[in-house]
């Protein structure tokens, strides 16, 4: 994709770009219904399903690979604030346009986010657990202190993460105060005062607090990657940042257990961690070594994320289901019922991805 391999020469990040890919063929995928087949009872025990299971989330505490995609995706959009910024300012604009233009997109990503929960029961409900509702509490805290010094953005980020930690500890209420037992915490509470809904299998609204610190971070790696530090220099401070993270938040799990469900402080800085360390492994492989064979696959996803995210969960990816499964199960039934349902997710798959390509040849960007 020479047209791809241009942009990254012009300044673009090319690893930013795969990275966001990836996290966003990884969240279709789910759409397409693969990952579930890989922990179907006649996968018990085997390779495949001990892999399956990485990709579905932990029921409570713990941390599988999946746990990890939705702090990727924050923090991808934190990184790419300060390029985006630079660039508009660059242009002309002023922060005050700037300042219009993130709260314009942090309230649209609220707003979809929400809809989204509206869609499926055909009413209005009050539920902000998704990315896009997240994103739009996230994206607006971390555009708060995008100009202020690198002390002050990490000081907000562990400020958010101490008072998530009080509250989970110390909050009065009666009934709630069982800081890391699902139905009976602070964020089961704060579901109940915004929705009246019970803690809807532990996701917790509230998450969007701890979880600012992602995108903070992911500002601050936006920054160091557009500064003036050599190539070598900013790949050491992203290993050590993520190595700092990891053991933080593996190091204090005794204490405050890993559940990504209610975003316990241990799990944003173990997540944290591991988001920081894909950046570093993606920019040293792809921006440094230049090993950039086929990137353009992800990357080419990673350019409509919001357009395909929505399409694929209002129902995309099942109208594709539909229009392939009497052509699937023709041509490859004598798989059986196993294989087949694993080739037409693999055909629903490439189809979405199809669509971003299109997209991207059309030269079509959906952005808020």
């Amino acid at each position: 994709m020479p047209e791809i391999q241009e942009q990254s020469n012009g300044g673009r990040l090319l690893s930013l770009d795969f990275y966001r890919g990836l996290t966003m063929f990884l969240l279709i995928a789910e759409f397409s219904h693969l990952f579930s087949l890989f922990v179907l009872p006649q996968f018990e025990g085997t390779f495949i399903h001990a892999v399956g299971s990485q990709f579905h989330h932990v029921h409570w505490e713990g941390l599988h690979f999946w746990d990890l995609i939705q702090p990727f995706f924050m923090f991808i959009v934190g990184v790419a604030m300060p390029l985006s910024f630079s660039k508009r300012m660059a242009k002309g604009d002023s922060f005050k346009q700037l300042s219009k233009h993130a709260i314009k997109r942090a309230l649209l990503m609220l707003l979809l986010g929400w809809g989204l929960y509206c869609i499926d029961p055909g009413e209005i409900v009050f539920r902000f657990q998704n990315v896009l509702a997240q994103l739009g509490v996230t994206y607006i805290l971390a555009f708060l202190v995008i100009r202020k010094p690198v002390a002050v953005q990490i000081g907000f980020s562990i400020l958010l993460l101490l008072i998530t930690e009080g509250l989970y500890r110390f909050f009065p209420v009666e009934g709630f105060t069982n800081a890391f037992v699902d139905g009976e915490n602070f964020p089961s509470w704060f579901n109940m005062l915004i929705s009246g809904e019970e803690s809807g299998a532990g996701w917790a609204m509230f998450n969007a607090i701890p979880t600012a610190a992602h995108t903070i971070w992911g500002v601050l790696a936006g920054q160091l990657l557009i500064g003036d530090f050599s190539a070598k220099k900013k790949l050491q401070i992203l290993v050590a940042a993520g190595i700092i993270g990891l053991i933080i938040g593996f190091g204090l799990s005794p204490f405050t257990p890993i559940i990504k469900k209610i975003a316990t402080t241990t799990f944003v800085f173990a997540s944290g961690g591991w988001s920081i360390i894909a950046l570093a492994l993606c920019y040293w492989l792809i921006d440094i070594k230049k090993y950039q064979k086929g990137v353009w696959f992800f990357a080419v996803v990673g350019m409509n994320p919001l357009f395909i995210y929505l399409f694929a969960h209002i129902g995309g990816a099942n109208l594709i289901k539909k229009i392939f499964l009497p052509f699937s199960n023709a041509l490859f039934g004598w798989t059986g019922e196993i294989g087949a349902q694993i080739i037409l997710s693999c055909i629903v798959l490439f189809m979405l991805w199809y669509i971003c390509y299109w997209m991207y040849k059309k030269k079509i960007f959906i952005r808020i």
